[in-house]
């Protein structure tokens, strides 16, 4: 029993300890705004080695270089959209955690709803189809009987009697 509490304990310690970024003391920058734009950046693109992440938090050898380019770029004087538009113009869109909305993307924004959408069609189709269904077997489970029939179930009632 004692096991089980100290799981969740040691369980609830690891899900509030902060994410560590993985910048080094050597790639901080001297000037505290130029750096403070730097992980603005950092955290907006994607490392290419690990996907998920951004270069601001991964520790890949890739994603170092890219944080150390950013920030010479910053210093060269850069602007944030001209650091992105070198970083899109040399690895492509998928360097950024949250592509463009362009021509060339629009599927990729559109897709959420458009499933959603589908999804909610889906639902609907499938129970009309399913009350008329039920409204046809309910409609012929109800249908007049023949004369003969009629004359046969009288006589089964009669002898009941």
């Amino acid at each position: 029993m004692w096991k089980t509490y100290f799981s969740a304990i040691v369980l609830s310690f690891c899900l509030m300890v902060p994410s560590a970024n993985a910048v080094t003391p050597d790639e901080v920058l001297d000037d505290p705004v130029l750096e403070q734009r730097a992980r603005a950046l950092s955290a907006e693109l994607r490392c290419m080695v690990c996907q998920n992440q951004s270069i601001d938090d991964s520790d890949a050898p890739l994603a170092k270089d890219l944080r150390v380019l950013v920030r010479e770029r910053l210093v060269a004087g850069d602007s944030d959209k001209q650091v992105i538009d070198y970083l899109v113009s040399r690895y492509g869109e998928f360097v950024l955690l949250k592509p463009r909305l362009a021509w060339h993307t629009i599927l990729l924004w559109a897709a959420g709803p458009i499933s959603l959408i589908a999804g909610m069609i889906a639902i609907v189709l499938t129970l009309r189809g399913r009350s008329k269904r039920l409204q046809a077997e309910a409609g012929s489970a109800h249908t007049k009987l023949s004369a003969e029939e009629e004359q046969r179930l009288k006589a089964l009632l009669e002898k009941t009697d």
